[in-house]
């Protein structure tokens, strides 16, 4: 079955993209930019639109049309929102989105409504306040965080009040919260939901670099596993669900969901929990039930160079799509 991926410009499409290699699914990839790393590591690519873009809905039902694909997974949160709501009209061409309900993007995609979810169904979640409202309730050192973002984009650890002052004038008071800092080991948890139930869940120490998962290092721990498995079910997203999480004695502070792959999906299938390709099986299979056996190993990033003939860039520039042998970015 051909599959369509997204954004495959950034880390989030490439790993999917990853994921599905040396699987019966072949990839094509999708991304506006000619230059987007992944349109070079799959079987056929092709450049699409952005998100923004009136007719980035139709793009996406041509070229899946075109190459009969069955499946699109979004690499990118601002395509969440328009493909959730265009469901319909996709699944009416053959197509499925895997993505959740428009209510469930939205609670993940702002960091105002993901923090009321959990004050509303009393999961354990950092202080957090409007900037414009803010009258210095918390402790120093506090975070400032974009109300919708991305990774680690805009984002500013504030250690006194100075630094408080001079980088809150910079900003847009109405697009920022600030919120206390949880300085306790830091978790990320990949979990699918199939039929709204919770399949599986991988929990994962972290270390960042830039924002990004660098060093992952797969645990088992039954307690956090059953906390994880209570707040997905209370949100019952479609398809793969990332969970980010700071434990202090004992208790997990959610600071942020992300209603989608992330970019730890590659280290979790390293680890034996292939999300993308679970999802592929339930949708192409019927596959609810999926077996998986998750090992407790230390996964260590690094790049990957791609060599990408000029030819090919011209005959993505020109045509708006290339065929290529879907070179590996990666094996596992």
């Amino acid at each position: 079955m051909n599959v369509a991926v997204t954004a495959v410009g950034g880390v989030v499409g490439q790993g999917i993209v990853k994921s599905l290699q040396n699987t019966e699914y072949d990839v094509v990839a999708i991304d506006p930019e000619e230059l987007a790393t992944g349109l070079y590591a799959a079987r056929k690519s092709c450049l699409g639109l952005y998100a923004k873009d009136k007719e980035f809905i139709n793009r996406i039902v041509e070229i899946c049309k075109t190459e009969n694909c069955k499946i699109i997974f979004p690499g990118m949160d601002v395509e969440l929102i328009p493909l959730s709501n265009q469901a319909s009209l996709l699944k009416a061409n053959g197509i499925y989105p895997v993505v959740s309900r428009p209510e469930v993007v939205k609670i993940c995609d702002n960091k105002m409504l993901t923090l009321s979810f959990l004050k509303r169904h009393n999961f354990p979640y950092p202080k957090s306040f409007d900037l414009r409202e803010y009258a210095f309730e918390l402790d120093f050192p506090v975070i400032f965080k974009p109300k919708k973002g991305e990774g680690s984009a805009g984002v500013f650890l504030v250690d006194d009040k100075e630094q408080f002052d001079a980088i809150s004038k910079s900003l847009d008071a109405s697009s920022y919260i600030v919120q206390e800092y949880i300085d306790g080991e830091e978790y990320t948890c990949g979990t699918v939901t199939l039929q709204n139930k919770c399949i599986g869940v991988i929990l994962m120490k972290r270390q960042l670099r830039a924002g990004a998962t660098y060093k992952a290092f797969v645990v088992k721990n039954d307690a956090l596993e059953k906390f994880i498995k209570n707040v997905i079910t209370t949100l019952k997203p479609f398809g793969a669900c990332n969970i980010q999480l700071r434990i202090i004695d004992n208790v997990p502070f959610i600071f942020d969901i992300n209603a989608r792959c992330s970019g730890a999906t590659p280290a979790r299938t390293l680890a034996g929990f292939n999300e993308p390709k679970i999802i592929c099986d339930f949708v192409s299979k019927g596959v609810n039930d999926p077996k998986f056996s998750i090992r407790e190993v230390a996964i260590l990033r690094y790049w990957s160079e791609l060599a990408v003939s000029y030819n090919s860039i011209k005959e993505m520039r020109n045509n708006g799509c290339v065929n290529g042998s879907g070179a590996r970015l990666w094996r596992y």
